[in-house]
């Protein structure tokens, strides 16, 4: 259940950053569950090992390059996604820290 919760979360976040930030498109809430999905899979299977490669940068950062890491999860989630675009750099890092804040404060309040 708390599965469905996260995903469901996650979606609306996704869709409510692509209304908020003119450089984010998503076609309909349908697309942001699927990219909450393949962004979640990624994020499971792939930012450990990004990390564990990064280790140096991590630590000089104190985790702030995680955030990097998560902007770059980000990006795949668009090139693999047809009905998800993001138009820059800037705005796939925006949106990478938003939904990164925007994760944690619902988790505080739910």
């Amino acid at each position: 259940m708390g599965l469905i919760i996260n995903v469901l979360v996650m979606s609306g976040l996704v869709y409510v950053l692509a209304l908020a930030l003119p450089g984010v498109r998503v076609k309909s809430f349908g697309v942001a569950v699927i990219v909450a999905l393949v962004y979640g899979l990624l994020n499971f299977f792939l930012f450990w090992l990004i990390a564990l490669i990064a280790f140096i940068p991590m630590m000089l950062s104190f985790g702030l390059f995680g955030l990097v890491i998560n902007a770059f999860l980000l990006w795949m989630t668009d090139k693999l996604i047809d009905d998800f675009e993001i138009d820059s750099v800037r705005t796939t890092l925006l949106m990478a820290v938003l939904l990164t804040v925007g994760k944690y404060v619902l988790r505080v309040l739910l």
